[in-house]
């Protein structure tokens, strides 16, 4: 056992974990990080948000090449895709951020500590790898292990023709079919990658219309925008089983309500129905650390379990599972040990589908306002009058402002289009510190610009857009 005591131990390295142990020892604490992957950044680094946005940026140039270049006056001949260098591009940006929070671990004096992590008495983690073992004494423990991808039954994962969305990342080559199971953001997103590429893609869904949780007129314009570019639905369906041979994988799947059961075949089937917290091996149990009954650990308002010194924060503890909601957390806890006021604002976490056009969101939809009997307006501006979209050829999408219709506080806004995880964050900004829909209206932006639909669409709530 070491003979240092650090003021926090964390187990976990993703983006909740290593930013809190960051702003930890920036607050002066004597922080240590345990990760058992090999590499920092968790999920969202290594096998999910980084190398899938690499992937869909690649596979946008390629589609666009095929598709769009001549429209713009590009003569380019045929154009051939090279899978081997797409991946290697993928894995090397990867690598520059893996070593990247390395080198800001240096700087900040955090302990990297390599192995997993096991809380094994009041105070004490213990870290294998292999066959070492070391234990670390720690003032607090902050759990921040994550999320893994949630099982099927009858959908074993063998990550080469039946794969989760890490063997959706690093397929050797393009299928022909692919059956995506689960219409989310990340099935929707890998779906568009492969689907790009060369694949035919299906989407098969349980409940009746994809991005679930999405405003309702943000899910019909996607879904009728994803069918145009080529992809299919099938909605209100039920995945019983897959097997998997040499000649592909063959889905049997039947309605959900009840019907006949029939059978869906595909080279590669990605399963990317929702993800699960991951809690195993961490020693909960023996300590008494609370979780409910989908497995989150439960937490106090400062994100302390009913254990005192040991806290959690990101997916293992439920709510959005958004890398960004995670990092938020990691910062407010750092700062709650540390004496000050940590705090994060769920009502302004914004959500983003990175398709194309691009999907984003903050605060409440239509759906949620109409169901709590809340009065409010709703102003609307389409991309295709934007000018800055039409220079573009992305035209696709709209910008949708709600507002409280006695106070104009905006209560939600909702965005398809080019660009709109940027555009997102005006209104992200603007709910934070309690702005009207008249705020935004008067606000000037420059023209020519994507963020133009953003302004107009709040003016819209007043019934003035200019532009249409």
């Amino acid at each position: 056992m070491t003979d240092q005591t650090y003021d926090l131990i964390v187990i976990g390295g993703g983006p909740g974990g290593y930013v809190a142990a960051i702003r930890a020892a920036q607050l002066g604490m004597t922080v240590a990080c345990v990760e058992k992957r090999g590499a920092l950044g968790g999920t969202c680094l290594n096998v999910g948000c980084i190398p899938s946005k690499a992937l869909l940026q690649s596979s946008h140039h390629f589609d666009s090449a095929v598709r769009e270049f001549a429209a713009h006056g590009v003569k380019t001949g045929k154009v051939r895709l090279d899978l081997e260098t797409m991946m290697k591009r993928k894995d090397s940006v990867v690598g520059d951020l893996t070593k990247g929070i390395e080198f800001l671990f240096k700087k900040n004096k955090v302990a990297y500590v390599t192995g997993a992590g096991e809380i094994t008495a009041a105070g004490q983690v213990t870290v294998t790898a292999g066959k070492d073992k070391q234990a670390l004494k720690g003032e607090n423990i902050l759990i921040a292990t994550g999320s893994g991808a949630a099982p099927l039954p009858g959908v074993e994962i063998d990550e080469k023709q039946i794969v989760s969305s890490t063997g959706a990342l690093s397929l050797a080559k393009v299928p022909k079919e692919m059956v995506v199971i689960g219409g989310g953001a990340i099935g929707l997103e890998l779906g568009s990658v492969w689907r790009r590429l060369g694949a035919k893609v299906a989407v098969v869904e349980f409940l009746d219309a994809i991005l679930p949780g999405m405003d309702g007129e943000v899910v019909k314009q996607m879904t009728r925008t994803l069918k145009k570019q080529g992809m299919t639905f099938r909605l209100a369906t039920k995945v019983t089983g897959a097997k998997a041979s040499k000649s592909g994988v063959v889905l049997t799947v039947e309605a959900r309500d009840g019907g006949k059961e029939e059978s869906l075949k595909a080279d590669v089937v990605l399963a990317a129905i929702g993800r699960v917290p991951y809690t195993d091996g961490l020693g909960l149990d023996a300590l008494g650390v609370e979780r409910d009954k989908r497995g989150f650990i439960t937490v106090d308002g400062d994100f302390q379990t009913n254990v005192a010194g040991v806290f959690a924060i990101g997916d293992v503890i439920g709510g959005a599972m958004l890398a960004h909601k995670a990092e938020d957390e990691g910062v407010a806890v750092a700062e709650i040990l540390s004496g000050q006021s940590g705090h994060v604002n769920y009502g302004a976490i914004p959500g983003v589908v990175y398709t194309w056009p691009e999907v984003a969101a903050v605060g409440h939809t239509e759906e949620h306002l109409k169901e709590a009997g809340v009065e409010y307006t709703a102003g609307k501006f389409p991309f295709t009058a934007n000018s800055r979209a039409r220079c573009n050829a992305d035209t696709d999408g709209f910008v949708k402002i709600l507002a409280d219709a006695k106070t104009d506080r905006v209560l939600g806004v909702h965005i398809v289009g080019p660009a709109a995880g940027d555009l997102i964050q005006e209104a992200v900004l603007a709910m934070e510190f309690g702005a009207s829909a008249e705020d935004i209206a008067r606000t000037c932006h420059a023209h020519p610009g994507l963020s133009e639909s953003v302004k107009e669409a709040a003016l819209a709530v007043a019934g003035r857009a200019i532009h249409m």
